[in-house]
């Protein structure tokens, strides 16, 4: 059966493979959840997914949830179950190698060097996410400066960013942005 034609195993396939890419956890495939979901596939607007990731976010539970919306966006509580599993279960899987590889290897050098390296890596994933959620949610001049202004309060404060998202869900619930 063609993936064309059938919506879950697309998602099986997109979110499985996604999922061994996902240095830093599901937060940094965001910008490739982004372009599969919203420009390539189609299966929901800018606003939607800045609307399911809102959502994910919000919700007590992984950072994970955000595929099962996907899924359940695409395809019903079936598409939600095979995205979860399938961004689940090969990460589960490829960390349980690694975990038993790394095992047998201690005192060795290279594994430090590889954690080293995966860092940065991280980090500029989820500066990527972070960007393209902007993106995606500032549809407006007073909504991207709310962002970057938002942005700097939490990176020169201290500030519990929980304050930050009242603020923002006011400034929302009273029609600014």
């Amino acid at each position: 059966m063609s993936s064309e034609n059938n919506p879950v195993l697309t998602l099986v396939w997109t979110f499985g493979l996604m999922s061994l890419f996902a240095v830093g956890g599901a937060n940094a495939a965001i910008p490739e959840m982004y372009r599969v979901a919203v420009e390539v596939q189609h299966w929901m607007t800018d606003k939607q997914f800045a609307d399911v990731f809102a959502i994910s976010q919000l919700s007590p539970g992984p950072n994970v949830l955000i595929v099962t919306l996907i899924g359940y966006s695409v395809a019903g509580l079936g598409g939600a179950l095979a995205a979860t599993l399938a961004m689940c279960v090969p990460t589960a899987v490829l960390a349980y190698g690694v975990s038993r590889l790394l095992r047998r290897s201690a005192g060795w050098r290279w594994p430090a060097i590889v954690q080293a390296a995966l860092v940065p890596l991280s980090i500029g994933l989820m500066g990527a996410s972070g960007l393209i959620l902007a993106l995606s949610a500032d549809r407006t001049w007073v909504a991207g400066l709310l962002t970057a202004a938002t942005a700097a309060l939490a990176f020169a404060t201290r500030l519990n960013p929980l304050w930050l998202l009242l603020a923002g869900a006011f400034l929302g619930f009273a029609g600014v942005i």
